[in-house]
């Protein structure tokens, strides 16, 4: 099975997303939250199917999540200008100050990815990785 690249991805994701925890534990925040602060944070306003399929999340999840977000003040929902069945995810001011802060976090895992592979291989591998999700 430690042949197969199905296990050797999930376990690699698996590991990643274990230490990135470790990290976010002191602010209190699950990986989920930071995805979609980090989201939001890009592209402010999200109708909650668009924001679901950034964050990878399914929408019954992602909305028990932005409820918990809203509760705490870090985001907060509007309805849609254009069509009032839909529902836009906005950041919050606390939002916007607490993603500043995982930013950090994000970008030091992101770091040590990268002195991992040395020589072009983390670029390369984003190529691969890329490829195998438009297959």
């Amino acid at each position: 099975m430690e042949d197969q690249l199905a296990y050797l991805i999930a376990s690699v994701n698996r590991q990643l997303e274990e230490e990135l925890a470790e990290k976010l534990r002191p602010e209190g925040v699950p990986i989920e939250q930071m995805r979609i602060l980090s989201a939001l944070e890009r592209n402010d306003g999200l109708a909650m199917g668009d924001l679901a399929a950034q964050v990878l999340v399914d929408s019954t999840t992602l909305t028990k999540i932005i409820d918990r977000m809203v509760t705490a003040l870090l985001v907060y929902r509007a309805p849609d200008p254009h069509d009032r069945r839909k529902v836009i995810i906005f950041l919050s001011p606390q939002g916007r100050s607490l993603i500043g802060r995982l930013q950090g976090i994000a970008s030091e895992q992101q770091e040590k990815i990268m002195s991992r592979l040395k020589g072009g291989k983390a670029d390369e591998l984003k190529r691969l990785l890329r490829d195998l999700m438009q297959a």
